[in-house]
């Protein structure tokens, strides 16, 4: 059975009808989504502010002053939903099992929604601990549209980790660490080698290394990004809130991406690898501070020739296996590594006991069906 209800505030001069429709289908949480909304849908209260928040503590009252704590919707998962009233203003808290949330105030007033939501969260979230983390940004496409969160990411500076990466490698890889605005010249960072190298780990300590100027997002559904122009204009513009820090750059990361940047990448993805190039240095790109690191797992011959072409990269690293050499001086049991040397994974998992030691390389036969 579907329930209607129509909703006037007298606060409002002229307000405005408000229809909900309720059937066995919605939940607790829905409802109160419906009368958060109320407010803000009629005009009695005009004005909306949100943030998300990442590690919220147990025990955050997240309300403010005055508030009246009207309904309370909570799932045996941990997902809680909360709806409070004080004069003037409406919040609405959902806490997630993973211990993040999204905090909404509408109000009378475009000053009141943003000092009620600063009080709701203040101290609400745990501080990071100890200085090994950067705030990164993650993008995704939800079912109501692109989504931004930033969550700290445990990270270790350049000198603790260059002895993980081969000699050639790490000489260029001091270079790009040491980077500054004034020294970007192509917009495109490509790494490429086989798995298990340590290309995820330097895109962290690249984020550490460059946090002073710019801030780290990683795309989590890029095969997404640059089919859906929407979806690609909002990560590429980027955010226009009061708390975005315009002066910084912007580093998008996109994750092994092998489809999108092959020869034969402009038949298999579309338009993908024409709009990539046009964020890059194209209209798109120009006057936003913007950057695109990509790993593949591709061999750089096998990439499409406009990703490569002279101009286009900041930097394009091979990110390959330790020598033999270097590998047994990582490990200190050259008996345990074989000629062909090993990648990065396979050293830690030699190390922590997780693996035999890896025959030498069979030689390629070609392929397989």
């Amino acid at each position: 059975m579907s329930v209607v209800k129509e909703v006037h505030f007298s606060s409002s001069p002229e307000p405005l009808p408000m229809r909900v429709w309720l059937d066995d289908g919605d939940s607790p949480a829905d409802v109160i989504d419906a009368l958060a909304l109320s407010p803000f849908a009629t005009g009695a209260q005009p004005w909306s502010r949100t943030t998300n928040l990442d590690r919220v503590r147990a025990d955050a009252d997240m309300t403010a002053e005055g508030g009246r704590l009207l309904r309370v919707a909570q799932h045996t998962d941990g997902h809680e939903s909360r709806l409070i009233s004080g004069e003037g203003w409406t919040l609405r808290v959902v806490r997630y099992s993973n211990r993040s949330a999204t905090v909404t105030a509408t109000a009378v007033t475009e000053e009141l929604a943003g000092a009620v939501l600063a009080e709701a969260i203040r101290g609400a979230e745990e501080p990071p601990t100890g200085n090994d983390h950067v705030d990164m940004g993650f993008w995704w496409m939800s079912g109501r549209g692109p989504r931004r969160s930033e969550k700290p990411i445990t990270t270790s500076p350049w000198e603790k980790v260059r002895r993980n990466y081969s000699k050639a490698a790490a000489v260029r890889l001091d270079a790009l660490m040491t980077t500054s605005p004034d020294d970007v010249t192509g917009r495109l960072l490509l790494l490429h080698g086989p798995p298990g190298t340590g290309k995820t780990t330097l895109l962290r300590t690249l984020a550490r290394e460059w946090a002073s100027w710019c801030q780290v997002d990683c795309v989590l559904d890029p095969e997404l990004l640059f089919t859906q122009s929407g979806y690609l204009m909002d990560v590429a513009v980027g955010s226009d809130s009061p708390d975005d820090d315009t002066n910084r750059w912007r580093l998008l990361v996109l994750e092994d991406c092998d489809e999108l940047i092959r020869a034969e990448a402009k038949q298999s993805t579309g338009q993908g690898l024409s709009r990539l190039l046009n964020l890059t240095d194209g209209l798109l790109g120009q006057g936003r501070d913007v950057l695109v690191a990509i790993t593949t797992n591709e061999d750089v011959n096998r990439l499409h020739p406009a990703v490569v072409r002279p101009g286009r990269c900041l930097a394009q690293i091979e990110v390959g296996r330790l020598d033999a050499g270097q590998a047994a001086e990582w490990l200190g049991r050259p008996e345990d590594v074989g000629a062909g040397g090993a990648t990065l994974a396979e050293l830690f998992a030699l190390r922590d006991g997780r693996t035999t030691p890896r025959p030498d390389p069979l030689p390629e036969i070609g392929l397989y069906l």
